[in-house]
């Protein structure tokens, strides 16, 4: 069960206008994070970045999705694979190691696994003994769009389900055609949930954000209602824009086929937030770290004939510096033992569509309801 307390979880349930936030421990508690990484991490589909990277010059690598410590193989298709030797329980990889060679040696006794699993080699346990049964224990993947999805857990919804009508949205962008030409990690003392929230709403726009407000109206857009563990929303750009940059101009190539005038905000539980816009893609991907700190990998996808993304970054990298210092005062402030948790405006429903989904799995209960 969830550390947190069940009545003020209902508090977040209330219809919106009723309800409030999440109460103080779910950002402030490492119990509460604890929880939230076997559940929502390891428990539902975590992303764990782009294909294409991830595979570049590996065959094995190991990521830790969640608290679980996992392997993905890279051969006909990529696959994920429990850390865990199937002999003893030894780690096959440390944290973060990768390998380029065609089998993957536990290091304390020497068995070896292929890249679909199987035991390779199972030194010195004798003629008859047959190795089929112990083969590395597989965990779901899916690629989608060009990112690689993994449930450390194997107990998750389907990666369908997970989605949703998502891929309706962002599939006319084509990210897997687009190619990453500018990444920033951030280290931001917040929580991530608070991180998340902060993303889907502009109430603060007005006070924080003077060049987002230049070529976006604050007030603009409506937010998404499709099934799936997802929210999001749009957000227009001003006649005299093109895209998000400092002076409003596009300095890349326009993406075929998609809204000309709007910028899509997508955020796919747990980890990962989409934003779409007229000529490039920008992603942030969190990892959080403790309670207060999360880990942020910010990445800029274009068109491959695209040679300076520097326009759509130096404006991003702005904006995010702004939200990453509300974030942090938020943060302080709900680590004060005179928070408590407040209202949500009439322009925060996609916050409520968050909140409510956080509230929701934290009681068991699927994290999405159909539209």
């Amino acid at each position: 069960m969830t550390p947190l307390d069940a009545r003020a979880l209902e508090a977040s349930l209330r219809p919106h206008g009723e309800s409030v936030m999440l109460p103080r421990e779910a950002y402030t508690d490492p119990a509460v994070l604890a929880w939230e990484r076997r559940h929502f991490f390891a428990g539902t589909w975590t992303c764990l970045g782009r294909v294409d990277e991830l595979a570049d010059g590996t065959t094995y690598r190991e990521v830790t999705v969640g608290d679980i410590a996992t392997i993905v193989t890279f051969g006909e298709r990529p696959r994920a694979f429990a850390n865990t030797c199937r002999h003893r329980g030894h780690e096959l990889l440390q944290r973060d190691e990768t390998s380029d060679r065609r089998a993957v040696v536990c290091p304390y006794h020497g068995w070896s696994y292929e890249l679909d699993g199987s035991v390779k080699t199972a030194p010195r346990m004798g003629d008859s003994f047959h190795t089929k049964p112990y083969g590395l224990v597989e965990l779901p993947a899916e690629v989608w769009q060009g990112w690689l999805f993994v449930n450390a857990t194997g107990t998750a919804t389907s990666f369908a389900d997970h989605v949703g009508g998502l891929t309706e949205l962002v599939a006319p962008y084509g990210p897997e055609t687009l190619v990453l030409k500018a990444r920033h990690a951030y280290d931001v003392a917040s929580n991530w949930k608070t991180i998340v929230e902060n993303y889907h709403e502009c109430y603060h726009c007005p006070l924080i954000h003077p060049e987002l407000c230049k070529v976006s109206p604050p007030s603009s857009g409506d937010n998404w209602n499709l099934p799936g563990a997802w929210v999001g929303g749009l957000m227009d750009l001003r006649p005299d824009a093109e895209t998000m940059s400092l002076d409003g101009r596009s300095h890349g190539v326009m993406i075929d086929g998609v809204d000309p005038r709007r910028v899509n905000y997508l955020g796919l539980f747990p980890n990962l937030l989409i934003s779409l816009h007229p000529d490039y893609v920008m992603t942030h991907r969190m990892e959080p770290r403790t309670p207060s700190l999360t880990a942020i990998e910010c990445s800029w996808y274009f068109r491959p004939e695209v040679k300076d993304p520097s326009y759509a970054v130096q404006f991003w990298d702005i904006t995010n510096r702004e939200d990453w210092a509300a974030c942090e005062s938020v943060q302080r402030g709900a680590e004060s033992p005179h928070f408590r948790p407040g209202p949500l405006a009439p322009a925060e429903d996609a916050v409520y569509q968050w909140v409510t989904m956080l509230a929701r799995g934290y009681l068991g209960k699927p994290l999405s309801t159909p539209a």
